[in-house]
């Protein structure tokens, strides 16, 4: 039995895979999703890691899975203690010493999202959290995402060099979303290559994979699981 470690993206918590959860559970394996620290004015991403290593107390054989902000936080768990395997999933990929606020700018991001905003038809003025995020999420998960109470998404991490002075030497996936629209697929390709010097993996997903299609970001995670030998 494998232990999954699920990390949501900015502003968000444990909701956010609730529809991967039971099916990892289904299959027989212990399933995490820490809430992480992102209102506390406090936290930075060292203690993100620390809220996330809390939570994991002793268990083992880990696959750690990161959504988008998380792929700042993942890695410094993975220094930590052992991880068998880390999972990005339509993820930021930190270099040493560069903040998350920096991040957009430094990787071409704005310019990729303005291109695309463009193309289909999106504001570059207003940001469209519906049309961003949730434009392929079933309407009643969106409905539910709009029901809960909104969470704020602390400046203090972002601010913040990344600490690290490598990447993690643990077996690292990268699953890029083809229809997301923050991260446009085109612009992931390359900075996955250019940053971790491996392919990503694709999945015909919007940038919220775990709510619109869970079984098929669950049928990808089990096979990363088996692939890299994960029991």
């Amino acid at each position: 039995m494998a232990t999954y470690v699920l990390l949501p993206g900015a502003a968000s918590d444990a909701w956010y895979w609730h529809r991967v959860i039971p099916l990892l559970r289904a299959r027989g394996h212990d399933v995490l999703a820490p809430d992480l620290p992102c209102e506390d004015d406090s936290a930075g991403f060292p203690d993100y890691a620390d809220t996330v290593v809390r939570a994991i107390g002793g268990r083992d054989r880990l696959i750690l899975v990161a959504q988008s902000l998380a792929g700042f936080t993942a890695p410094l768990v993975c220094e930590r203690i052992p991880v068998e395997l880390l999972v990005l999933v339509a993820a930021m990929v930190p270099s040493p010493g560069e903040s998350a606020g920096d991040w957009w700018s430094n990787t071409g991001q704005v310019g990729a999202y303005r291109e695309l905003a463009e193309r289909h038809g999106l504001s570059t003025e207003e940001f469209d959290v519906k049309a961003v995020f949730f434009h392929d999420v079933p309407p009643e998960v969106t409905r539910e995402a709009f029901n809960r109470r909104e969470l704020d998404q602390s400046a203090t991490p972002l601010a913040d060099p990344w600490p690290l002075t490598k990447w993690p030497d643990v077996p690292t996936e990268f699953l890029l979303c083809r229809q997301d629209r923050l991260f446009p697929a085109e612009f992931m390709r390359e900075l996955v290559k250019s940053r971790l010097g491996i392919v990503p993996d694709e999945l015909n997903s919007g940038h919220l994979s775990a709510l619109s299609h869970p079984a098929e970001l669950v049928e990808r995670l089990e096979k990363y699981r088996t692939s890299h030998g994960v029991d």
